[in-house]
């Protein structure tokens, strides 16, 4: 039979068509940038993340420039940033003007490393630096990355694109961040029917110039305070997440039920799973695992030819990149556990409401390669 690394066309009963219809009445009243849809949506993202601001954008990594223009980051500073995350979190720092400088990968969870990042800390003097939640879970050491941050004048970011829908010590991983943000991508757990994108805050005056940076700096409409660019999300993008966050509970229990799963079969199976640190309720958004880069081949062979999907997030370091040489600013982590990582992870699939039938495909081609 196969099985998909992600399947995004399991829709719930009737959404297609409450899709269908509310794209035949948003074209039919030609409502296509801003209106209800969005301020609807930017209030029930704010309700979903526990902020008081949500700022809908255009996509996830201008999201992160947002975010850091917000916070006065541009030429001559540096922000750090992890060695082990996706390449829109390096570059947004380059679109700004800023010099990142990576800080290499923890191994128990699989974030930012603490130890180096206060060594970077002292060393660079950043600006600001931002922590990524990856894997649908985030830092073990979260609160102290935000204490530490506060205390030394860092603006700290928090890079959400994996992990809406994440709890942390019982709230939103969004809830207390100085000013975080998501993607809607459609592989996502929140999934647009396109790009997207939000910021999120509790301060006013960052959400009011994330506002207007995102709209070519407007104060008025033809009134000009800064220099920003078009990044408006479109009505029909607002349209449709609006129709799927009613379902993204269901889908995240899902998700954590498939999870789970792993977590009980696989180490049974010989396979070294990570999960998420103690305080974090994940969102289920990425099963990992960890082989010898000798071995990843050959299981990979094997899942290959059974049909079985799979994703290595991610393949590589921002510091080992051909694209980051010109601009990186320095490299914390003289050990380079990022590297081993990459060379490591595998990643089965996981996805909304996957059966029984999909796990044993999966759990028989392991069992087929553990032979």
């Amino acid at each position: 039979m196969g099985v998909p690394f992600i399947d995004i066309k399991r829709f719930e009963p009737g959404l297609l068509e409450a899709w269908e219809d509310k794209v035949k009445t948003l074209s039919k009243n030609a409502s296509f940038i801003g209106g209800e849809e969005v301020s609807l949506l930017e209030k029930n993202l704010a309700e979903a993340a526990g902020t008081k601001y949500s700022i809908a954008c255009a996509n996830g990594t201008d999201a992160l420039q947002l975010a850091l223009r917000a916070l006065g980051v541009g030429k001559g500073d540096t922000v750090l940033v992890p060695d082990s995350t996706f390449w829109a979190t390096f570059e947004s720092v380059v679109n700004v003007g800023a010099d990142p400088a990576t800080v290499d990968t923890n191994p128990d969870d699989l974030q930012m490393d603490f130890e180096e990042f206060k060594k970077a800390l002292e060393e660079v003097k950043p600006k600001a630096a931002i922590i990524v939640h990856l894997y649908g879970w985030g830092s073990a050491k979260l609160e102290d990355y935000r204490k530490l941050c506060k205390e030394k004048g860092v603006f700290l970011l928090e890079d959400g694109a994996q992990s809406f829908g994440v709890i942390y010590k019982g709230k939103p991983v969004y809830q207390d961040a100085l000013i975080t943000t998501t993607s809607f991508y459609p592989a996502k757990v929140l999934g647009g029917a396109g790009d997207g994108g939000a910021v999120f805050t509790n301060d006013e005056e960052l959400a009011n110039r994330v506002r207007m940076l995102g709209n070519h700096g407007r104060t008025s409409h033809y009134g000009y305070g800064d220099v920003g660019w078009n990044s408006r999300m479109d009505t029909l993008q607002a349209g449709f997440l609006n129709l799927n966050l009613p379902y993204l509970k269901a889908r995240i229990e899902s998700r954590r039920k498939s999870a789970e799963k792993y977590y009980q079969v696989l180490p049974g199976l010989g396979v070294n799973v990570i999960q998420p640190p103690k305080d974090f309720a994940e969102n289920g958004y990425c099963n990992v695992t960890l082989f010898d880069p000798a071995e990843r081949p050959k299981i990979q062979e094997v899942l290959k030819s059974k049909g079985i999907g799979f994703g290595v997030i991610y393949p590589g370091a921002m510091s080992d990149q051909p694209g980051a040489k010109p601009y990186i600013k320095g490299r914390f982590g003289k050990e380079h556990r990022t590297g081993r990582i990459c060379d490591s992870v595998l990643n089965f699939p996981l996805f909304p409401y996957m059966t029984d039938a999909e796990f044993e495909e999966v759990f028989s081609a392991i069992k087929e390669y553990k032979k």
